[in-house]
């Protein structure tokens, strides 16, 4: 298994939630060189726009660090002009804004060599029954990505789904809604960035979600980290769904998977820093899991053994 893995840089500055400041800010210049020092890092995942205010700057330092850009991450809920919504915003000028700062980001990553942009429209959504209207919703959802994806078939634009957060129901909060989406929009470079973490407070099997988009040919980016499927608290894979990241890694090697993992794991203990190089040594350790137990032997248990029988084997495996 050939895996290549990403640094999401942005998860190296300021962490806080609404009631306890857990990170600090921290410098761009200095984010990348923390990446570039984690052993196993091979590249990046910039934010736009809070990573790309100067372009000529941000390639400077890409360059320096010797890392690729896996994708730039487009942020359409942070800034306050997108407390409504983005996409799915009632002002059409603000829905207008949204499709701009899409083919922006599109652009900036053509220009860091990434040809990916991951978007998850976490404020397109609702917090109470007669809030929106649905239907409207919906078709402003495809007609801005639609009319973003168009501004060039040559970057790709990853719609990342969540069930919840910042909204407490959203747009696109499951693979197959997502599915769905890519395909009512019916372009070619509109595809999934499955998060395992995100997959898993939907209640759904990573596994089976990376298949499902697999299948569907929009599987195009993977964020990797784990939960307890209550929330999404981005902790270091494998520390709660140890076999569903097994798992997962089985079916993204056995489909030929040749895209990034990225990682989106956040900390509130110690440095950022040594906890992203935890999550490389952790992926690292579950990949050679993978080898030790065995892809014909995995598939053998999948095909042939009782589940009883077969969970007996994988747990022995790990004392044998």
């Amino acid at each position: 298994m050939r895996l290549r893995h990403s640094i999401m840089v942005g998860i190296l500055d300021r962490y806080a939630d609404r009631f306890t400041e857990f990170q600090p800010a921290v410098p761009l210049e200095r984010r990348m060189e923390q990446a570039a020092a984690l052993p196993g890092a091979q590249g990046v995942e910039l934010v736009y726009p809070a990573d790309l205010g100067d372009i000529e700057r941000a390639k400077e330092l890409v360059a320096t660090s010797g890392l690729e850009v896996s994708a730039v991450n487009l942020n359409i809920k942070g800034d306050p002009r997108w407390r409504n919504g983005s996409f799915t915003n009632p002002d059409a000028a603000t829905r207008r804004e949204a499709v701009q700062w899409l083919t922006t980001a599109m652009d900036l990553s053509a220009e860091l060599g990434a040809s990916m942009v991951t978007v998850c429209p976490l404020m397109d959504g609702w917090d109470y029954s007669f809030q929106v209207d649905y239907a409207k919703q919906w078709s402003w959802l495809i007609e801005g990505l639609r009319a973003g994806a168009s501004h060039r078939d040559d970057v790709r634009v990853s719609i990342e789904y969540k069930a919840f957060e910042s909204r407490t129901r959203i747009v696109v909060p499951d693979i197959g809604t997502t599915l769905h989406l890519c395909d009512r929009i019916g372009l070619d470079n509109v595809g999934v960035t499955m998060d395992v973490g995100h997959a898993l407070i939907a209640q759904e099997t990573p596994a089976m979600s990376a298949a499902m988009a697999h299948e569907a040919g929009r599987l195009f980016y993977v964020h990797f980290n784990d939960n307890n499927r209550g929330w999404d608290w981005d902790i270091v894979p494998g520390a709660v769904n140890l076999w569903e990241m097994v798992e997962t890694l089985f079916y993204l090697d056995r489909m030929g998977w040749d895209g990034w993992l990225a990682y989106d794991v956040f900390t509130k203990h110690g440095d950022p820093a040594e906890a992203f190089d935890a999550t490389l040594r952790s992926m690292e350790a579950l990949e050679k899991l993978v080898e030790r137990l065995g892809r014909d032997t995995l598939q053998d248990l999948i095909d042939n053994a009782d589940p009883a029988q077969a969970t007996a084997h994988l747990i022995t495996a790990l004392v044998d």
